[in-house]
């Protein structure tokens, strides 16, 4: 996962879903409202780069990467006794490196016994878990269970829509592939918002 702001002020289409969350109370005294934009995307040239060198520190090759969503937090209060707003992005993507394929069947279970306080967990920092038609949005695992991705670490896995991670799930088995086009360099402001 990489941190900045390379969505601010992008110019491509709109992002494929969006979630947005409540307002939460912030411990100054403000409020934070967190809102997720969903791909998937190319990645940048420079989410493309942190890939390469985190598939290298553990010994790996780079295959592609995807872009899966944007989480961003706008917060306002007080600063110096006078009114205040600031944010944040932070990029959630895949690094499709050149993982051993595992059999994804008891670290699914252990997801199945964590799911509701994973939920919990969510909801406490970010106002709400997302739903649709009165059904929970199903957790997705950054890094893939089947390639080794932790079940039940919260820096793995966050809520997407129904059709989005239908189409998410469908990029992973290319992204792995060699020469596919998840290895390609996209735009630095691949939506906007």
């Amino acid at each position: 996962m990489g941190c900045g702001s390379a969505t601010v002020g992008a110019v491509g289409p709109p992002a494929s879903a969006k979630w947005e969350g409540p307002p939460v109370t912030t411990p100054d005294g403000g409020t934070v409202r967190y809102a997720i934009y969903y791909g998937p995307w190319l990645c940048s040239a420079r989410w493309m780069t942190q890939c390469e060198r985190r598939c290298a520190a553990e010994g790996h090759v780079l295959l592609g990467c995807i872009w899966l969503a944007d989480l961003k937090g706008d917060w306002s209060g007080r600063w110096a006794y006078l009114p205040a707003q600031a944010g944040t992005r932070y990029a959630l993507t895949h690094c499709c490196c050149d993982y051993a394929v595992t059999d994804p069947t008891r670290t699914r279970r252990q997801w199945d016994n964590a799911r509701d306080n994973y939920r919990r967990d969510w909801i406490a920092e970010f106002g709400g878990w997302p739903q649709s038609g009165g059904r929970n949005w199903p957790g997705h695992h950054i890094r893939d269970l089947g390639h080794g991705g932790h079940p039940t670490d919260p820096r793995n896995v966050f809520p997407i829509p129904d059709a989005v991670h239908t189409v998410v799930n469908s990029a992973y088995p290319q992204c792995y592939a060699r020469g596919s086009r998840w290895s390609t360099i996209g735009p630095d402001r691949p939506y906007s918002d």
